[in-house]
């Protein structure tokens, strides 16, 4: 069991199955996951023209993972959300060498299937770079 994992969610139905299995593996009297949400520079582009402010573009965002947090609250883990900003592969990298996370959890796919095909996968990236043990849902 962890006590503290780093969940890479963007709200796609791949990263619900991840944060399913990161709840399996919290310790459930003092597991943490810190979810992490990347707005890369094109999404961003997009948020900009639909939102009339700053606010409202980052409530949408973290709306984008809240489901994926209620997971955690409705059984007493403490989750928080983290929205960064760049490319999500060396955002999460970056991110979770920062942190002492016991193990990163991420979905094998996201929303994003066309930079998959062109670039390789965003998990694939992240497993290959950072520092502590990966977990990739399928």
């Amino acid at each position: 069991m962890y006590r503290k994992i780093l969940l890479a969610a963007d709200g796609s139905e791949h990263s619900f199955r991840a944060a399913k299995e990161a709840r399996t593996l919290l310790d459930p009297k003092e597991g943490k996951v810190d979810i992490v949400y990347v707005v890369s520079g094109s999404s961003s582009r997009q948020d900009v023209l639909h939102h009339a402010s700053k606010e409202e573009m980052d409530y949408a965002r973290k709306e984008k993972v809240r489901g994926i947090a209620e997971l955690f609250e409705d059984e007493g883990i403490s989750c928080t959300i983290h929205v960064l900003r760049g490319e999500p592969g060396p955002a999460i990298v970056d991110f979770a060498n920062k942190g002492e996370y016991g193990c990163l959890v991420i979905g094998s796919r996201g929303l994003n299937n066309l930079q998959t095909m062109v670039l390789g996968s965003v998990s694939h990236k992240v497993a290959k770079r950072v520092e502590c043990p990966v977990m990739i849902v399928k």
